[in-house]
């Protein structure tokens, strides 16, 4: 038998750093969401050589969500421009309230 390929409807990226107390709580919220319904998730240290430009726009924001609507594996824009943003502090209920408006916009 085949494995069954699940396809996300709403992909969450986390930019984050290390030695951030938000960012570590904000990673557990996702986490604890991501436990109970399914989505795909990505972190991104911004202090990365290779994140460069997301160190640019959020060095001084993190930890910041990205939440995106995603059809067929693939965002419905090419980039992270239509993604719904939640900022610093922010709880499991708010990241599932986005989740949901982006699984909304795909169904």
């Amino acid at each position: 038998m085949l494995p069954t390929r699940v396809l996300f409807h709403a992909r969450l990226t986390l930019f984050t750093r290390a030695g951030c107390g938000l960012c570590d709580t904000a990673k557990h919220n996702v986490m604890q969401l991501q436990k109970r319904r399914p989505f795909e998730y990505a972190e991104k240290d911004i202090m990365d050589v290779a994140n460069r430009s997301w160190k640019d726009v959020y060095e001084f924001d993190v930890p910041v969500l990205h939440v995106q609507s995603v059809t067929n594996g693939q965002p419905i824009q090419a980039d992270l421009t239509d993604a719904r943003k939640l900022f610093h502090r922010f709880t499991e209920q708010e990241i599932e309230q986005q989740v949901d408006e982006a699984e909304k916009k795909v169904a």
